[in-house]
């Protein structure tokens, strides 16, 4: 059966994880992958998720697969030895000398995406550098991917969900560009996310754009010359605050004859275009994991090392649910995978370049709910199953709260029974401490949030 590899930028999204039927956890060794801005894992914390990974029979995967001079290969070949000795079951890499070195040390290496991997050939010649498994370019449709994993030497692997990337297989100038932060280098800010506008000016002659264009994505309107109208939209501005960046080049443009005919302003902030243009919706494939399962691929990873305990967990759950119940012939897509997918965060979905190219363009989180931090947990009582919490919120009766801690995972549940000094209560204001009912055991500390349905519309 096919392979479910989860993310994990930290312990609480580890045990959600393999809490939730992860068959592989992939995390990402500090300062040598593509998640430098979030929690990552020493050399020390390797060693303790591993001891972890191997209570649940599950295996861990160690990415380092940023863009890699010398002196970080370097650097990196002294700790290969321990993460030889830890046991770590692959190392994710996108360099291939990188990948040759693993192999002789006699870790597996699996090449990143980052390589673009679309074809069998270079499929072959990563097999003579040893690496054992290749996670396929994004931009493959499913066809393709089904002919690419019939003949592969070794292993393939591909996305099922999260986060799209708007660069080919994640390589990207973009961050670097705007405020020196080297995407493929694991220090992406991300400012595709964010809401642009777009202007140009060109001849009017010019057949770049089509106005009438029935297949564009966006309906291009020209304006009127008048500067007043235009000033404010010459340049790719981006409309949220950033402070890094203050101007856009605009030296090619000749502000002097903005009123000159042979010039036409083609403005894409109508009212039927989007703003957030060069940001993809995020990939669910849920409903097709059969098509995906008929490719032969080896593996199905979900993207979020960046992204919170919670959605760690519930992806990790409806997957491993779809998965499972094709392998015990009993698969109907059941509408409560999606719904329970759409709680965590997301950017809305697609189906990425599986059965098309991506067409919709995603805003910002389109969760139902936002996490609101309540309480911690003071001291649990397993006999009773009862947790006691102290709260900086309020709470009442019916209530949906995630609870989350290195050992616990997350944890989600409504809140059917309170208890304060021993009497029952609907309704708890904040400063005081409140006994609940807790169907899972949780620790001492662990963080306790409460999910606030949001305003979507």
């Amino acid at each position: 059966m096919v392979e479910l590899l989860s993310p994990a930028g930290n312990f609480i999204s580890l045990r959600a994880a393999l809490e939730n039927g992860a068959d592989s956890i992939y995390i990402g060794l500090a300062d040598n992958n593509m998640r430098a801005n979030v929690s990552n894992f020493s050399l020390k914390d390797v060693e303790e998720a591993m001891e972890l990974v191997k209570e649940y029979s599950s295996k861990l995967y160690l990415c380092t697969n940023t863009i890699m001079k010398d002196e970080d290969i370097k650097k990196l070949e002294f700790d290969l030895e321990l993460i030889k000795e830890y046991e770590v079951d692959a190392l994710i890499v996108s360099d291939i000398g990188l990948a040759q070195i693993a192999s002789e040390v006699g870790i597996d290496p699996h090449m990143s995406v980052q390589e673009n991997i679309s074809n069998t050939y270079a499929l072959k010649t990563l097999k003579k550098l040893g690496v054992t498994r290749a996670i396929l370019s994004r931009e493959l449709n499913i066809w393709e991917i089904q002919d690419i994993a019939k003949k592969s030497p070794i292993e393939t692997e591909i996305f099922i969900h999260g986060a799209m990337c708007m660069a080919i297989s994640g390589r990207c100038f973009l961050s670097y560009g705007l405020y020196g932060k080297s995407a493929n280098c694991g220090e992406c800010l991300q400012p595709c996310r964010k809401d642009w506008r777009l202007s140009i000016a060109q001849d009017k002659d010019s057949d770049f754009f089509y106005e009438n264009d029935n297949d564009s994505s966006f309906i291009l309107k020209t304006f009127s010359d008048n500067i007043n109208n235009i000033n404010d939209d010459l340049n790719l501005n981006d409309v949220n605050d950033v402070n890094d960046v203050n101007d856009v080049n605009d030296d090619n443009i000749d502000t002097n004859n903005l009123n000159d005919d042979s010039l036409g302003f083609y403005n894409l902030n109508t009212p039927n275009s989007k703003t957030s243009f060069i940001s993809p919706n995020d990939m669910a494939m849920v409903e097709y994991i059969p098509q995906l399962i008929f490719t032969g691929v080896d593996a199905f990873k979900i993207e979020g090392r960046a992204r919170g305990p919670d959605y760690v967990a519930t992806t990790t759950r409806v997957y491993r649910e779809a998965i499972d119940s094709i392998e015990n012939k009993t698969f109907i897509f059941k509408d409560s995978w999606m719904e329970d997918l759409k709680k965590v965060f997301n950017r809305g979905f697609d189906t990425g370049f599986y059965f098309d190219i991506p067409y919709e363009i995603s805003t910002k989180n389109q969760s139902k709910y936002v996490k609101r931090d309540i309480a911690k947990v003071v001291n649990y009582y397993s006999k009773i199953g009862v947790a006691e919490l102290q709260l900086w919120d309020d709470l009442k009766i019916g209530d949906e709260i995630l609870i989350q801690g290195k050992t616990t995972g997350s944890i989600t549940q409504k809140v059917e029974s309170m208890e304060i000094n021993g009497e029952f209560v609907e309704y708890c204001k904040k400063g005081n401490n409140v006994a609940i009912a807790i169907e899972n055991k949780v620790r001492e500390n662990d963080f306790v949030y409460k999910l606030i349905e949001r305003d979507l519309n």
